[in-house]
């Protein structure tokens, strides 16, 4: 955005696209076990479904003349009810059948528009509120009052994309032969599947009842598994429930060494290493868009069918979701995805009206160049409201310089650089004004005292008026900051300014996103910006733990074996983070608070702004869109999308 123009002349140009607050879920007053929950109940329990007799089935034109068989043959017996979007954050519409939906990428494997369409959790948080869940890919659930056991039930018929049944032979496979393989997992089952999500706690139990119902056990209470299972890291059905019946032929369990070897040498892997084959073919989620998914048996609503620059996706015609008219979903019938040079060219595509959606390229500072063009290129911008912070400061307690350590996990300094943060000029500066400064620590900017509290400290000034550490050095504070973010890259130039005032050394360098990531990962990052999920989207349980304190999060994760014990301070809030796993879902909203709480007194890092405005460019024509609730929760139910004639 050029300088001069004011927050009040962005929000005329913005006139029309409203900015509207996502409710916090209702506080659950129940302490009983969580009921059954059938997907075809919605998330309006007092509303009866309507009852979709075989004859009432439709499918979309597409489909027609392909010899495929009768639609009520390809759906399970009870397909799901779309029930994505609570009803005060959509007022749903029923769709019609066609078009091909654009979108930009700039990373050649990886978009993520595409990746949030397609992924399909097991069960689901309508609007990913985390205030209930229901039925998805499963059927229902039950859970047991002590929170241990976790029953399953199938949706009987339900098929892959292929036309084959998906059956508990799905689960079983996915978990006794890979999950449990020593060859395809080497390190055991993921911490999430073990109890409460310990890494030092016991595996998970696994029993098949029957052909569409099976159990998962644990020794302790595990009551959010259910979230693990509908949206932590995004979790897609994959891990537990993977087509046998196309797999099988890449593993060593069911077909021979000798017919596994020419595929071995024609991927490239050793001879023998059965084991990489399988991974190579075994598509999950997050590959969803690489080259080798084409071909791939999905439940998702589409499935790839072109690779390349130009990735092209067309409807699965064994999709398990109909509308509340009988019609099988999706509504749009094609996916296409273009790989651009840079973001600048998404821009151009966007008000070219090239591209039908897009949100990740879409920043603040481009919505007044967006908004002059709206009409022109087709599209609306919606103010959805972001679901995480957007980008906040983190300082590495675990770094390994001892003079760093000794002055940052000093809680004292952490308070002086927080009354140093003037947070309505970042709320200003970085998003124009569609935010606001967090609650969660302290807002007041306080100069005088940020100083009085380093000199309390003895950080003392040099001759060159810069303060010095506890070894006689001056202080430094090197910011490095991934290059993926606009945002992340003017928050730390803002940051540097005003911490600089503090008689400190900031400096910032920007850094590619994978150098960041490796950096990040060995511990070597002593400052730097990212977002979290945690103080917003509580569920996703990420609270930053990994980046502001790496060495102690690798402790806690590993059961003591790797990384740092943390202090006992640090330690008490990681178990906060780690309980919110166990308790159930009314109770988890309360621990939240708790946490929020904690962070507030700790400042183990800084979270300087909340309900930050996530701008989505959407084709005008795109009907079940809404600048209600999260913006990336409308691409979870964009199996509803669909173009108004």
């Amino acid at each position: 955005m050029k300088r001069g123009i004011t927050i009040a002349t962005l929000f005329v140009l913005l006139a029309g696209a409203t900015l509207t607050g996502c409710r916090e879920p209702a506080e659950r007053t129940s302490e009983q076990p969580v009921p059954e929950k059938d997907a075809t109940t919605g998330s309006a329990p007092a509303a009866t479904p309507p009852v979709i007799t075989e004859k009432g089935l439709k499918q979309s034109p597409l489909l027609d003349g392909k010899g495929l068989p009768d639609i009520a043959e390809r759906l399970p017996k009870e397909p799901k009810l779309t029930n994505e979007m609570p009803p005060e954050l959509l007022t749903y519409q029923i769709g019609s059948y066609g078009g091909t939906l654009r979108t930009a990428r700039t990373d050649v494997n990886t978009d993520n528009t595409v990746f949030i369409i397609e992924n399909e959790p097991l069960v689901n948080t309508p609007g990913l509120l985390g205030s209930e869940v229901t039925g998805n890919v499963l059927k229902s659930y039950q859970v047991s009052d002590d929170q241990k056991q976790f029953t399953f039930r199938m949706r009987e018929g339900l098929k892959w994309s292929d036309g084959q049944p998906v059956t508990t032979e799905d689960v079983k496979f996915a978990v006794e032969d890979v999950l449990l393989s020593e060859e395809l997992t080497p390190g055991g089952l993921p911490p999430w599947l073990k109890s409460a999500a310990d890494s030092a706690g016991a595996p998970m139990a696994f029993e098949v009842i029957d052909d569409y119902t099976f159990k998962i056990s644990f020794d302790k209470p595990y009551g959010g598994f259910l979230m693990q299972l509908a949206v932590q890291g995004w979790r897609g059905y994959n891990d537990l429930l993977k087509p046998k019946h196309y797999l099988k032929q890449f593993h060593a369990k069911y077909t021979p060494p000798e017919k596994l070897e020419p595929l071995i040498k024609e991927a490239g892997f050793p001879s023998g290493d059965w084991a990489k084959l399988f991974n190579l073919k075994d598509i999950i989620n997050t590959e969803i868009t690489h080259p080798q998914a084409v071909g791939f048996p999905v439940l998702s609503p589409y499935m790839q069918v072109k690779a390349g620059d130009t990735i092209e996706f067309e409807r699965n015609p064994y999709y398990f979701k109909v509308d509340a008219a009988g019609q099988q979903l999706p509504y749009i019938d094609k996916l296409r995805s273009s790989l651009v040079q840079n973001v600048e060219m998404v821009i151009l595509k966007i008000m070219s009206g090239e591209i039908d959606h897009s949100y990740e390229y879409v920043t603040i500072p481009k919505l007044p160049l967006l908004k002059e063009q709206e009409k022109k290129g087709g599209y609306t911008l919606y103010l959805t409201k972001l679901h995480r912070t957007a980008n906040d400061i983190h300082l590495n307690l675990t770094y390994k310089d001892p003079a760093w350590r000794k002055v940052v996990q000093d809680v004292r300094f952490r308070k002086a650089l927080n009354l140093a943060l003037n947070k309505k000029e970042i709320v200003d500066s970085v998003f124009f004004g569609m935010a606001k400064p967090s609650p969660i620590q302290d807002t007041t900017f306080d100069l005088k005292e940020a100083n009085r509290i380093l000199d309390d400290m003895g950080m003392t000034k040099g001759a060159d008026g810069f303060r010095v550490g506890p070894d006689g050095k001056k202080f430094a504070i090197p910011f490095e900051i991934s290059s993926s973010n606009q945002d992340f890259i003017k928050l730390g130039q803002v940051v540097t300014e005003q911490w600089r005032l503090l008689g400190l050394d900031v400096t910032m360098k920007q850094i590619d996103s994978a150098l960041w990531d490796t950096r990040n990962k060995a511990n070597e990052l002593m400052a730097t910006v990212m977002f979290t999920p945690g103080p917003v989207q509580w569920s996703r349980q990420e609270w930053g733990q990994n980046i502001w304190a790496p060495l102690w999060d690798r402790w806690w994760n590993t059961g003591g074996k790797e990384g740092e014990e943390p202090p006992p301070e640090a330690k008490a809030y990681l178990q906060s983070i780690f309980e919110l796993r166990e308790v159930s879902l009314q109770q988890a909203e309360k621990k939240r608070d708790e946490i929020r709480a904690n962070l507030g007194w700790n400042l183990w890092y800084f979270v300087h702004a909340e309900d930050v405005v996530l701008p989505v460019a959407v084709n005008s024509r795109i009907g079940n869109f809404s600048d209600k609730g999260w913006g990336i929760a409308y691409n979870f139910a964009g199996e509803q999308w669909f173009f108004k004639k």
